[in-house]
């Protein structure tokens, strides 16, 4: 397996700058995921790395050697798509055998190693079937042994689930990661959907405009974004703009336009500078207007509004609240119905879960 260095790399088109000056290394068997919207320059530093772009300035290292001069074939990568190219005229067993007949490896050698990578993806005894006879889950697994069974340095993954409906995607992010433990392959997978970077990642980088915007581990990307984009970007986040106000028994103030005031357990700025707080709605709980709760003298944010908006979606129920500003709150499904738009209520949450982003 291999440690891949990606330093100071750009790439533009024309006037547009794909990548500009990423630096990340991708640790020794982890599992990173390149997070972003379309055009974020996610899919060109995949690219950039397999071989098929290259960059502008930068140096790309596997193992602490160039390869920016190696050629895709000799990187020793592999590389799942997202629709997966397999070969429709060939055999399971064919397909991926593939990569190995190419590279002169002996039949005998071939078969051992094509029949234990399709035990180690769960598809023994469909060696002699067509992909046109498989299931995308399965498709998806056959693409997988394809690119693991010339035993790469690194393994490339662009949207490999991309093309499955979501109840097979989250039954497949459960088994790509088992199957990457077992192998123990440095993994780079490209995806623009959040649940799926929270799922497989042990780390996670997002990007915007060709840069990174964040890298961490999902729960500290998740629960400590840096800005308003990693906010809103990974996940659902409410925001509340204005200015500190110092933070009297240690916990920070920010005085929104209206003068209402938010409280944050997280550093603040001068007096005086301005403010944006980040808040996911899962954090925010609420119930019926009425006399206020004793909180146990707990320091506790809390508002008085409006439900403008239930959203039922079985397990959950997202509402949409007027507080003088709409704010998102997302509820487990505990109770016999959602709580009707037009109830009066008070949401709170502590104020450790007022992240400090920039704007």
């Amino acid at each position: 397996m291999s440690v891949v260095e990606v330093a100071r790399v750009s790439k533009r088109y024309d006037k547009i700058a794909a990548l500009d000056d990423v630096s990340l290394t991708f640790g020794d068997g982890e599992f990173f995921g390149l997070l972003g919207p379309s055009g974020s320059g996610k899919t060109t530093l995949l690219r950039s790395i397999a071989g098929f772009v290259e960059p502008d300035t930068g140096d790309i290292r596997f193992d602490g050697k160039a390869v920016r001069d190696t050629p895709v074939h000799r990187r020793q990568i592999g590389m799942v798509f997202q629709n997966y190219a397999l070969f429709p005229h060939m055999t399971v067993f064919d397909n991926v055998a593939f990569g190995l007949s190419v590279r002169q490896v002996t039949a005998a050698d071939i078969k051992a190693r094509v029949l234990a990578m399709l035990e180690l993806v769960r598809l023994n005894g469909l060696e002699d079937r067509r992909p046109r006879q498989l299931s995308g889950g399965q498709q998806q697994r056959v693409a997988l042994a394809r690119a693991l069974v010339t035993r790469p340095r690194v393994l490339l993954l662009d949207e490999p689930l991309g093309a499955l409906d979501k109840r097979l995607r989250q039954q497949m992010q459960i088994e790509l990661r088992q199957i990457q433990r077992e192998v123990g392959i440095t993994t780079i997978f490209v995806t623009h959907d959040q649940e799926e970077a929270l799922t497989l990642s042990d780390r996670i980088a997002i990007f915007n405009e060709g840069g990174v915007v964040q890298v961490g581990d999902p729960h500290a990307v998740y629960e400590r974004p840096l800005s308003a984009f990693a906010a809103n970007f990974l996940g659902d986040a409410n925001f509340f703009s204005g200015v500190a106000e110092g933070a009297p028994g240690g916990v920070g103030a920010v005085r929104l336009a209206e003068g209402t005031i938010v409280r944050t357990r997280d550093a603040l700025p001068a007096a005086g500078t301005p403010v944006t707080i980040a808040v996911r709605p899962e954090k925010v709980t609420f119930a019926a207007a009425g006399p206020a709760a004793d909180d146990g003298g707990a320091v506790l944010n809390r508002m008085s509004g409006r439900v403008t908006q239930a959203v039922y979606s079985g397990s959950s129920i997202s509402y949409r609240v007027d507080v003088g500003m709409e704010l998102m709150v997302f509820a487990q499904n505990r109770t016999a119905r959602p709580t009707e738009p037009g109830t009066p209520v008070t949401i709170e949450w502590d104020p450790v879960h007022s992240v400090v982003v920039q704007p």
